[in-house]
């Protein structure tokens, strides 16, 4: 349990340091220019990276799979649901998709491994590629649905250049291309840079948000969707399914951890509320440290 504690509270240390840096210099960190370099330039690496660490298999494409149907079906309800209690456009955004988004690659993946074992990598590393799938196209949509139309909210999705990353990586790893070490030591520089960057991000925006001033209804809405609902569905669905008990538990933990980061990067893009999604995403790793030990327990009925 003790490694679970410390996998959690490790990744806090770089969202402290943006944080004091953000307090100690002001202005003179620029939060757009980070969040730019970070999704245009260092997350194609982190996906290179991510996609080439080991060769995509077909055995493993059942537990991703199951992910994208429990999220898709989630997202369905929330978005029919939430056009009813959130007139503005950007928030009804933020509550529709920001519960989807969930933390599975800088957390899930450490998590599942002090919880499972080293076993837990490939099935934690598909499904953190399925997420990237919907963080980079259906997440992408809704944040810049906030401040666009929908054409050019399908162009939005169309430009990031980790989309096409992504595809070029998963087609040279079907054909088998294996890369060098040395690349790959330059690839995985490049994607701990990204990981670092974002969480600094995070700290950097959590400077200055004022929880109190957030829409009581917005904040109840994506924490119930985050921590209930969403896991209830998810429990359902494995519950009735044939499957190894890892990789159930492995897909229920990638379900239950707390709000990407990637929020932050893309309502901060597209000018969607970016302190709104931080204070909501900080919410979100706060109630995760007691969330995480309820959640397994419920793996022992799976």
């Amino acid at each position: 349990m003790s490694s679970i504690i410390f996998s959690i509270l490790g990744i806090y240390i770089f969202i402290a340091m943006g944080y004091i840096a953000k307090m100690s210099f002001k202005e003179s960190i620029d939060d757009k220019t980070i969040t730019l370099i970070n999704v245009y330039f260092l997350q194609v690496f982190l996906t290179f990276w991510g996609l080439l660490i080991r060769p995509v298999d077909a055995t493993l494409l059942f537990a991703p799979s199951i992910y994208l149907f429990i999220s898709i079906l989630v997202l369905i309800i929330s978005a029919i649901a939430a056009k009813k209690l959130f007139l503005d456009q950007k928030e009804y955004s933020i509550a529709t998709v920001a519960a989807i988004i969930g933390n599975t690659g800088n957390l899930g993946i450490p998590l599942n491994i002090a919880i499972f074992g080293e076993e837990s990598i490939p099935y934690t590393t598909v499904i953190n590629l399925m997420n990237v799938f919907i963080v980079y196209t259906i997440g992408v949509y809704y944040y810049s649905r906030g401040s666009f139309d929908v054409k050019t909210s399908l162009k939005n999705i169309v430009k990031l250049p980790i989309l096409w990353a992504a595809i070029v990586a998963i087609i040279l790893s079907i054909y088998g291309y294996k890369p060098s070490q040395e690349i790959m030591k330059i690839l995985m520089m490049g994607a701990y840079a990204s990981i670092t960057m974002q969480l600094f991000l995070f700290g950097i925006y959590l400077y200055g948000t004022k929880i109190n001033e957030i829409s009581k209804t917005l904040t109840l809405w994506v924490m119930g969707l985050k921590f209930i609902f969403l896991p209830s569905i998810a429990f359902l669905v494995l519950y009735n399914i044939e499957l190894d008990s890892m990789i159930k538990g492995i897909i229920f933990i990638e379900i239950l951890v707390p709000l990407a980061i990637a929020n932050v990067n893309f309502a901060s893009l597209y000018d969607s509320k970016p302190k709104v999604v931080t204070a909501l995403v900080f919410i979100s790793s706060i109630i995760f440290l007691g969330a995480i030990f309820i959640g397994v327990k419920v793996l022992t009925y799976l």
